[in-house]
């Protein structure tokens, strides 16, 4: 009877790995069982079924430096490896696997319904790996809070002065990582300041305050000067969509005047970009008003449009000792603002 791969500890080598995701060189060997199966379509969960070469800790990160950049060029720079040998890297993966993770049909790649449910769990592994061999090693535990932007806004220093006050022995990092989630649903941070509905499995959230929407435009554009506005005002511009870790999209507007253009951007700094470079105009939270002044950016009230609540999430399950003290805080200091509009 064929018996699922265990992932072990079966010894740990200086191959592979890069420094941009996580511990150098860690390897981890699955069980071996039958020879590499062909590349195929099957869901997923899977069985591990490769003799002859082993799953390696080298191997998910190869693959989650893939899935992050869409980009073997991208990736084998931030392994600092070839790109010859990062597609080979992929492709043991995937035989060993026995499905396809990234799709290379096109001339942009794309991950695979199989390659965005392995990439999560895949982050999750490299996440756990690494943290228990720090814990071994570091005493202060670091508590790692994501964002995708713009922090806790205002109380951001606040947050991290009395968290460093109280709790000096934990250092509490906060990390910007462009995801709807943060990084949180990978494994990558221990919790996260995330804004709008969060609806990745798995994950627990809090309400900690909302924020009043605000229009963004060149400061130079003829609506920068008003002291508000309405959506309305901007259905016939351009509107910059960062539909990686933003929260607006074309449904704020009424079916009969949603704007006609759009730009995709990935993150923060691309959206100020396109805004103050004149390309677009911009909906975001009074947030990113207060953590990314601009010269050349105007933000200015939109009256109409619903305000955005602000949550503090974790993962279902064992997390890191620390969360409960930093859910506590969090409502202490962002709290006060639970009433405005």
């Amino acid at each position: 009877m064929r018996q699922p791969a265990v992932i072990g500890g079966h010894g740990v080598d200086g191959r592979g790995g890069g420094p941009a995701i996580g511990a150098l060189g860690r390897s981890i060997h699955a069980t071996t069982l039958r020879p590499a199966l062909p590349v195929r379509e099957m869901p997923f969960p899977l069985l591990l079924c490769s003799a002859r070469m082993s799953i390696e800790l080298r191997h998910f990160r190869c693959f989650l430096a893939i899935a992050d950049t869409l980009s073997i060029t991208r990736a084998a720079e931030r392994l600092h490896l070839t790109q010859p040998a990062v597609s080979r890297t992929l492709r043991q993966l995937e035989q060993a696997l026995g499905v396809r993770l990234v799709d290379r049909s096109t001339h942009h790649l794309a991950l695979t319904p199989d390659g965005l449910s392995f990439r999560d769990r895949a982050a999750v592994a490299v996440a756990a790996f690494d943290r228990a061999l720090g814990y071994a090693h570091h005493t202060g535990w670091p508590l790692r809070l994501g964002h995708a932007w713009a922090g806790a806004g205002t109380d951001t220093t606040a947050l991290l002065r009395r968290w460093h006050e109280e709790h000096p022995a934990t250092p509490l990092e906060l990390l910007r990582i462009d995801d709807r989630t943060a990084g949180l649903a990978r494994g990558e941070v221990d919790a996260a300041l995330l804004r709008g509905e969060v609806l990745a499995p798995g994950l627990i959230t809090e309400r900690l305050t909302t924020e009043p929407r605000v229009a963004g435009l060149p400061a130079d554009d003829p609506l920068a000067h008003r002291t508000a506005l309405s959506l309305a005002d901007l259905a016939d511009r351009t509107i910059a969509v960062n539909t990686v870790s933003g929260i607006t999209s074309l449904d704020l507007w009424p079916p009969s005047a949603r704007p006609a253009s759009t730009i995709t951007i990935g993150n923060t700094d691309d959206w100020l970009a396109a805004i103050t470079g004149g390309r677009a105009v911009g909906v975001t939270t009074s947030a990113t008003a207060d953590m990314h002044p601009h010269p050349a950016m105007a933000y200015v009230p939109l009256t109409d449009a619903p305000p955005v609540p602000v949550v503090i999430a974790w993962r279902d399950g064992p997390g890191h000792p620390r969360i409960p003290d930093l859910i506590r805080l969090a409502h202490e200091v962002m709290g006060h603002h639970q009433g405005r509009p």
